[in-house]
């Protein structure tokens, strides 16, 4: 590949994709991922966890071939910010074995009301297609981790 190139994960799979700088944003294209085939993200920052809504929570969330975890926020809160970080932390660590996802939940009332997020920071953890854990509040790293370790 010539010129700069983005790396890109794979929200789905968690995969780093390499796509070449001059590609990004044509209209009409968009790159997937080498390995899944799951579009991705235009604006996809390395290492952080991705963005997740009412209308793509089934396709990114429930039909994806790795476990999930989704963090449930809303930018007013400030254990959420708190909890940011180390979610974008723990995607880095763990973006290839398990894919991290944040969901606003003010942006995003059907998907908060369908699992019932009362108080936020929530971290769902799914697994083929179905919620088997959740933290509720701002939990220390190490919890985050030994959930994440039992979805693996």
């Amino acid at each position: 590949m010539d010129g700069p190139v983005k790396l890109l994960s794979c929200p789905a799979c968690g995969a780093k994709n390499r796509v070449p700088a001059a590609k990004m944003g044509v209209p009409g294209k968009r790159p997937v991922c080498g390995r899944c085939k799951t579009p991705l993200p235009a604006g996809a920052k390395p290492g952080r966890a991705m963005e997740v809504t009412d209308a793509d929570f089934a396709n990114k969330v429930l039909a994806s071939p790795v476990p999930v975890m989704v963090d449930c926020w809303a930018p007013w809160c400030g254990p959420c910010r708190t909890v940011g970080p180390i979610v974008d932390a723990l995607a880095v660590n763990w973006g290839q074995r398990i894919a991290i996802f944040k969901l606003n939940v003010d942006n995003n009332p059907a998907t908060a009301s369908r699992y019932n997020i009362s108080s936020i920071p929530t971290l769902l953890f799914f697994k083929a297609d179905k919620e088997v854990d959740r933290l509720v509040g701002a939990a220390p790293k190490s919890q985050m981790e030994a959930k994440l370790k039992s979805l693996v």
